[in-house]
């Protein structure tokens, strides 16, 4: 397939997030000694279960970016009878060792960097702004990639189409040129079809009619590269 311009996700793309905010997760439970009589599947649950619902509401505008970074672990500390008052102590700790686990998704590297060898790449993510410029560093984007963009920046979130027409914009083709890859459904899929750019879909769900959204589905990477006849 030809594209003008590829870009693609970040976190569970490219690289593991849900991996390394568990990890992060099981060093903040091990370096907390108030964290002694609670199970750390149950601190992990309670922490995915409230972010996930801070995240929708900071992207509906509910709260604000500072008040996500509070409620997230004050709120998880306050489930798990804890101080809720340790929650900015706890949640700069667990940046820290969220940072020490990142790495690439299986295959994801020497795919990016082949594709990026026959096309101009992007990056396009989700995420705070100063977390994921750290990441762009540590994994050589902003010299790999054309363009580095976080939503964060352009005022939204994906899927909100204003990201999709900044990325279109910055990339300076047609949004029908654009091939976008990513693995949330709800962000990239929907978002970025929605916007009128075709999309990879990097997923293991089996959910048939949500395959119709994307113009491609893989779970392997080298099926990218095939994909685009690379």
């Amino acid at each position: 397939m030809s594209y003008s311009f590829i870009y693609f996700d970040l976190d569970d793309t490219l690289l593991h997030h849900k991996e390394a905010e568990q990890s992060g997760l099981k060093d903040v439970h091990r370096h907390f000694p108030f964290f002694e009589d609670i199970d750390v599947q149950e601190l992990i649950d309670e922490y995915h279960k409230i972010n996930s619902k801070q995240w929708k509401k900071y992207s509906q505008g509910e709260v604000s970016r500072t008040e996500l970074q509070r409620n997230r672990f004050e709120q998880t500390l306050q489930n798990l009878d804890l101080d809720g008052s340790k929650y900015k102590e706890v949640g700069d700790q667990y940046l820290q060792f969220y940072r020490n686990h990142w790495q690439w998704v299986d295959g994801a590297e020497q795919a990016y960097q082949k594709i990026s060898e026959y096309h101009p790449v992007g990056i396009l993510t989700n995420g705070f702004a100063e977390t994921q410029r750290l990441k762009f560093e540590q994994f050589g984007f902003y010299e790999s990639a054309d363009h580095t963009i976080i939503s964060e920046n352009v005022g939204a979130l994906k899927p909100d189409p204003k990201v999709f027409a900044h990325a279109t914009e910055q990339a300076g083709v047609e949004k029908d040129e654009i091939l976008y890859v990513g693995d949330s459904f709800s962000s990239d899929v929907e978002g970025g079809s929605q916007y009128g750019w075709s999309i990879a879909w990097f997923t293991s769900n089996g959910d048939t009619n949500k395959h119709k959204k994307a113009d491609f589905v893989f779970q392997d990477f080298d099926a990218l590269i095939n994909y685009l006849e690379i």
